[in-house]
């Protein structure tokens, strides 16, 4: 890295470790997900915190940028399962919901979890990426997996801009990076989502012979979906796919998506008529995914996809961690 790069992330680092953000330091996943006012039989939740799957984040990693990064908060994770191991792949920042994060990687084997010793397995290496690595999504698709990231970056005018990045593997510890997902002529310098339908076991599912990424925040407030043949290559169009109106509400971001039977279930995370933070999930047939057919108020705000555990659908968060506890806490869908 050259003596430019590491001050950018330096200064990146410096601004971090004093963020706050009075909207987002108050969320909390039990306010989204844990009850469900008469949930539509299509609709997925609500969950329950099972404490034998919290993982805690000890010590520091060594920082390969040299700027001397710690953490503080780990958050918004992605799970799936391999060969009987559990692998977690985390967002840690300085503060919760600073910029300047990394990812992590940890997995869990005969009821333990292990912290990658290789952390982090994602962090700024390219020009892009000045203000951080976050928010993981991982799927895997014909036994190899992709992982999708955001990097955030200043632009020359001095403004946020954030672009989906990718990375591939075929064992989920070897990870090569492939570089920008979604063309700045469509996200217009923001982007987020790279939400792609998964199967109960976190497997990409194809919809009419080909992937989709639903992406649902940026691209200059158009919907844009995706396709895809390897979840590599992509090519996007705009395709009104969300209507708001019988909530009503306004959408911040999809955070998942998930195929069950001949159901497609999008989550996601919006402002309700007065304004505050919601979380609701959407009804499609796989055989008209933009054709909506059903909303209801409740979601579990799985940024990184739900899966099955133990035969229940679950995902990981870690927004109730107490302050400056690097937890995460995972979630299981309620028996019915």
């Amino acid at each position: 890295m050259d003596a430019a790069y590491t001050d950018a992330l330096r200064l990146s680092y410096e601004e971090a470790l004093g963020h706050s953000n009075a909207l987002t330091d108050h969320i909390s996943t039990d306010h989204f997900s844990a009850n469900y006012v008469d949930p539509p039989d299509w609709a997925i939740g609500p969950f329950q915190r099972d404490p034998a799957l919290t993982f805690r984040l000890d010590g520091q990693w060594d920082d390969p940028t040299g700027v001397g990064w710690t953490s503080s908060a780990i958050f918004n994770p992605t799970m799936i399962e391999r060969d009987g191991a559990l692998h977690l792949f985390y967002r840690a920042s300085p503060r919760m919901e600073s910029t300047a994060s990394r990812v992590g990687h940890a997995v869990r084997r005969d009821g333990d979890w292990t912290d990658d010793p290789a952390n982090p397995v994602v962090y700024p290496t390219l020009p892009n990426e000045t203000l951080g690595c976050e928010d993981p999504k991982v799927y895997e698709a014909d036994g190899r997996y992709v992982l999708f990231y955001n990097a955030i970056r200043r632009t020359d005018e001095g403004e946020t801009a954030v672009d989906i990045m990718g990375m591939v593997s075929d064992d989920l510890e070897s990870w090569e990076k492939i570089g920008l997902v979604v063309p700045l002529d469509v996200s217009l310098g923001w982007a987020k989502g790279a939400v792609i339908p998964r199967d109960e076991h976190g497997r990409a599912v194809r919809i009419g012979g080909e992937y989709l990424m639903f992406l649902s925040e940026g691209c200059g407030g158009r919907p844009m979906v995706g396709h895809s043949d390897d979840l590599v290559s992509w090519t996007f169009a705009e395709q009104p796919y969300l209507d708001l109106a019988p909530l009503p509400g306004s959408l911040f971001e999809v955070a998942c998506a998930v195929v069950r039977g001949d159901d497609l279930v999008l989550d996601f995370f919006y402002a309700d008529e007065n304004g505050d933070f919601a979380a609701a999930q959407a009804h499609y047939s796989v055989d008209a995914p933009f054709t909506q057919l059903g909303l209801h108020r409740g979601g579990s705000l799985a940024w990184g996809g739900l899966q099955k555990l133990d035969g229940r659908w679950s995902f990981a968060q870690g927004w109730d961690a107490p302050r400056g506890e690097r937890e995460l806490y995972v979630y299981k869908e309620v028996t019915k």
